[in-house]
């Protein structure tokens, strides 16, 4: 599978390294930095700098590279969401930047569709805003939002999923801009996982959503960082909440916890520049062939059904599907997946909520996994 020396640091600290056939999930560390990323990084040990003054050129730098009016790095698209937030609230104020939190005097409600509540849509409360529904479990009109947005409205949000079936129960982003801009109010966008294909990269703000994040670990950056993406109104004031803005300006916001190192932020620029000039067919190809190893052990296998995972947009392309019928192996998929986590390796894997298989990610494995991964889950199998 891996050289001796696989995850030996981990052990000598007495904790357990995993195989991770789950993807860029958060729980598992997130991603690995690229050679060019880590290059730049080490590049950035070699002077210290003025972070306001670094956090602009580089925000500059990525907003040219996407075409959009400007962008601004982030410790993760979590936190461009709760910074995206507050400056939907207290703009550019710096009275009401140091009072939140606390609201009182302000705009905090983000209104999100009902369809769309999502896992992630908790990091748009922390800086004191209020979500609000609107539409129901049957979906959502227009009526709904031209009902919903007031004189509290902050911002309506919206999440994308390009590489999932479209809901045709929801209203769309561009029906989404539309009414809510002709209403005098912003859009948020949490597109955090769009970065493929290129077009799709930062193309809501150019759509005319005022923000965007993006998660920057997906590109080969360090696991800890994103990015905003929007109109120059909006990412100065997220400069003016962010930790820069906290100790540079001294004015005391919500942002100050969220700090990032320099290194970090020319990682983020390097990761971006990477990936716009990346061989994306052999990305995907090498991504596909690993998927086919994980699938090739389990052919013919009773009980066992699998089948490649073809999407090659967003973040984490191809991968397998595999299902197994506990009438014929005895177990049941979720059994699968705690089977493989108690393994020697431990191979961490998931059925997703609201789906009744695996589905496995090559994202996160290195040389040689791939079949190592297939080949413990037919183990498992034909073990019983």
């Amino acid at each position: 599978m891996t050289t001796s020396n696989w995850g030996a640091i981990y052990k000598k600290m007495g904790a357990k390294p995993v195989v991770n056939a789950t993807g860029s999930v958060t729980l598992l560390g997130g991603s690995t930095p690229a050679a060019e990323v880590k290059d730049a990084m080490d590049a950035a040990d070699s002077a210290y700098i003025p972070l306001i003054e670094l956090e602009q050129v580089a925000g500059d730098r990525i907003a040219e590279m996407l075409d959009v009016p400007a962008a601004y790095i982030t410790s993760g698209a979590g936190s461009a969401l709760t910074l995206a937030t507050a400056a939907f609230m207290a703009g550019t104020d710096d009275d009401k930047i140091e009072q939140l939190p606390d609201t009182t005097g302000m705009p905090n409600e983000i209104l999100i569709q009902k369809r769309q509540r999502y896992w992630y849509d908790r990091c748009l409360e922390l800086a004191g805003a209020k979500l609000v529904e609107f539409g129901d479990e049957n979906g959502t009109t227009q009526d709904d939002l031209r009902n919903a947005i007031s004189d509290r409205t902050a911002a309506v949000h919206y999440v994308v999923y390009e590489q999932k079936p479209t809901d045709p129960h929801v209203l769309t982003l561009e029906q989404v801009i539309d009414i809510t801009h002709e209403a005098g109010k912003p859009v948020s966008v949490d597109a955090a996982g769009q970065i493929y294909p290129l077009e799709n990269f930062g193309k809501y703000v150019r759509m005319g959503a005022d923000f965007q994040c993006i998660a920057a670990k997906y590109m080969g950056a360090p696991h800890s960082t994103g990015f905003a993406l929007g109109t120059k109104k909006m990412i100065d004031a997220i400069s003016r909440h962010s930790f820069v803005g906290y100790e540079g300006r001294r004015v005391r916001g919500i942002g100050r916890p969220q700090k990032i190192d320099r290194q970090e932020i020319v990682g983020v620029v390097a990761a971006v520049d990477r990936w716009l000039t990346l061989d994306h067919e052999n990305r995907l190809s090498i991504a596909e062939g690993q998927s086919q190893e994980i699938l090739r052990p389990l052919q013919g296998i009773p009980g066992v059904t699998v089948s490649l995972n073809t999407n090659t947009k967003g973040h984490q392309p191809y991968g397998a599907f595999v299902n197994v019928d506990p009438d014929i192996v005895g177990f049941t998929n979720e059994d699968l997946v705690q089977k493989l986590r108690d393994g020697d390796p431990s191979i961490w894997t998931r059925v997703p909520e609201g789906e009744t298989r695996l589905e496995l990610h090559v994202f996160g494995l290195s040389d040689g996994q791939a079949d190592l991964v297939g080949k413990a889950i037919a183990a498992a199998v034909k073990g019983g």
